[in-house]
């Protein structure tokens, strides 16, 4: 099967597409006796708010990321591919286990002990409803991925893996930490949703220090920490099969900038995108993905590797610019949903492909799983799919629809909602005002026409099919007061 453009690509990236196609054709795969046979090793970088269009080969002209952008040329980019929420912690419920967070009950992001957040207990179950001072009652979130759940590093663990997680976690107190989880070792993963700091001792009076994060260098950057960590991890196991987690905190807040970067974007020219400080913050992620894919080469990894990159959200407004998608994290548009995602497996993942195929975060544990030889767990739904037909060209992904739940407040603007997206139609469903909004995004990526009122037949189809799916996965919902 020949992979083309999505149809909802930018022209503007669709140009981009092609110079890394021509870049990255004439690259072929190499098998080295060291790893012949072996199960392939895992690479998977989550970046924290990183945007859709932050990266330059998906069509940013003011932030560079050339490390990444060779990723794409030697591998597949997908054009359509989305996280599982428009904000975190659901959609790391969501990587890790294959399952969608209204299944989890992780259906908005989990707040830290410093937030006043809940410390659960294994096995509790939380089924209460929270007054916003809105007009709807909300369900409460889970506080943590429960340990009966099964990750992808439990089920890579048990086939003879080792495991590690670097960076951000967000999935619970210390009881949920990635290390009870299915990781071997934790580095600097706990309960923060964003770091105290990005520079060393990486601490602050109200978060205090990153928890398995010890200071180190004084005033050395997180995202350059967590890359020796990574280089690290795969010099000592270069031996066996691996999966590394490597969950940067970049780009979230608090904006810091990494200081040697800072003058060079403040003398570019500025695009609809113009922050320096976060423009060095997105070229801390290229450079530490530059140090992954060097330390694979150096020991002939490369070749039997399968490195993943991707995003937990869209981009924060304000802090970046997400043209052409509208909008940004935490909301129901494209701009809060729609994420980079780019796969290199070299002989298994033709040179500058690009994949207009639906893609989510659900479907990475399947995709892994069936890579690594590994039998997800039977006794339980598993809401992703393979990607592994596109991936190496060889068949379609074959799913009707794919689907978000998000039954809280967030800011002033967003209130309750759910999605569905099938084929090139998206229908966003609110709890509380207008009910409906319908696009066609091959048509109008911008999501600028409200076809709702026009297809009224179109919009029953979509809420059907939405409807069965939130019973199906036990979704949930919010409800009036006097309900």
């Amino acid at each position: 099967m020949a992979m083309e453009v999505g149809a909802s690509t930018s022209r503007r990236g669709f140009l981009v597409l092609l110079a890394a196609g021509v870049v990255g054709c004439a690259s072929g795969p190499r098998d080295s006796s060291a790893t012949a046979g072996r199960p392939p090793n895992i690479v998977l970088v989550l970046v924290d708010d990183l945007g859709w269009a932050d990266v330059g080969c998906y069509g940013s002209r003011y932030y560079e990321t050339p490390n990444i952008d060779r990723l794409a040329a030697e591998g597949m980019r997908f054009t359509d591919a989305y996280a599982a929420c428009a904000v975190c912690s659901p959609t790391r419920a969501a990587v890790m286990t294959g399952r969608y967070p209204a299944r989890l009950g992780i259906t908005d992001w989990i707040r830290s002990r410093f937030q006043k957040g809940i410390t659960p207990k294994p096995g509790e179950s939380r089924v209460e409803y929270v007054d916003q001072g809105r007009e709807l009652l909300c369900p409460q979130t889970r506080s943590a991925l429960d340990l009966s759940e099964t990750t992808i590093a439990e089920l890579l663990k048990g086939a003879g893996y080792a495991t590690c997680h670097i960076g951000k976690w967000h999935l619970g107190t210390d009881e949920f930490y990635p290390e009870k989880q299915g990781f071997d070792r934790n580095i600097g993963g706990c309960d923060f949703g964003q770091p105290p700091s990005y520079y060393d001792p990486y601490a602050n009076k109200t978060q205090g220090g990153i928890s398995n994060l010890p200071p180190r260098r004084e005033g050395e950057y997180l995202t350059d920490r967590e890359a020796d960590e990574a280089v690290k991890f795969i010099q000592e196991n270069r031996d066996k099969p691996f999966f590394l987690n490597l969950w940067h905190y970049a780009v979230h807040t608090p904006l810091m900038a990494k200081p040697e970067l800072l003058e060079k974007y403040k003398a570019k020219p500025p695009t609809e995108q113009k922050n320096a400080v976060y423009a060095t913050m997105v070229q801390s992620v290229d450079q530490a993905m530059g140090r992954i894919l060097a330390v694979l080469e150096e020991l002939k990894l490369a070749e039997n590797t399968i490195v993943i990159f991707t995003s937990d959200n869209g981009g924060l407004i304000g802090p970046t610019n997400n043209t052409p998608l509208r909008s940004g994290k935490g909301y129901p548009y494209e701009g809060g949903i729609r994420v980079p995602l780019i796969v290199r497996w070299p002989g298994h993942v033709k040179s500058g492909s690009v994949c207009g195929e639906v893609a989510t975060s659900v479907d990475f544990l399947p995709t892994l799983c069936e890579a690594a030889r590994v039998k997800p767990s039977a006794d339980r739904p598993i809401d992703g799919v393979s990607l592994l037909p596109v991936v190496q060209q060889q068949g379609r992904l074959g799913r009707e629809a794919i689907y978000w739940h998000f039954p809280h407040y967030r800011g002033p603007d967003v209130v309750p909602y759910s999605i569905v997206r099938a084929g090139d139609w998206k229908l966003i469903k609110r709890y509380q005002g207008k009910e409906f909004e319908l696009f066609n995004l091959k048509d109008d990526l911008r999501e600028s026409n409200d076809l709702a009122e026009q297809m009224p037949q179109k919009v029953r189809e979509l809420h059907e099919r939405l409807q069965r799916w939130l019973a199906d996965s036990g979704a949930m919902m919010p409800k009036k007061k006097d309900a």
